[in-house]
């Protein structure tokens, strides 16, 4: 997956900035979790062909909670001052649910990760997505 890929998937009118802001971080997360989801198991299915249940496993190591928080974590002294407030608005949303697999710090970091992919998935901000989502998954090392 390329930031060409992003912009043919994504023909929507382009989100305006106070729009944007008027979203929960929940929908935002919502968003952010099936970005980063297609990303992973893309990422993990052009390594080859192999049994689902071994890409399954491959992807949970990306996609599960800590690893999640253990990037945002990785990740916050290169975004800038609005991707930093989309982070916070993220971590302190009230989804109302207990992880069930996570420590709790690890599960609002992680549906911050999330609130921010879907933040610039909406902005349309491929660019910066692309960019995050290398670092997420290792192919970068975050330089700008």
């Amino acid at each position: 997956m390329n930031e060409e890929f992003l912009r043919d998937f994504y023909r929507g009118q382009a989100v305006k900035q106070g729009d944007l802001n008027s979203y929960s971080p929940l929908v935002l997360a919502y968003l952010g979790d099936a970005v980063y989801e297609l990303y992973i198991r893309s990422l993990i299915a052009g390594e080859g062909n192999a049994p689902v249940h071994k890409l399954h496993k491959r992807s949970i190591t990306f996609v599960k909670a800590k690893a999640q928080s253990d990037t945002i974590h990785r990740m916050m002294d290169i975004l800038n001052e609005e991707e930093q407030d989309i982070v916070r608005r993220g971590r302190n949303a009230k989804s109302g649910t207990i992880p069930k697999n996570a420590d709790l710090a690890d599960y609002k970091y992680a549906t911050a990760f999330e609130t921010l992919l879907g933040y610039l998935y909406l902005k349309r901000d491929f660019t910066r997505l692309m960019q995050l989502l290398k670092i997420s998954a290792g192919q970068e090392d975050g330089s700008i």
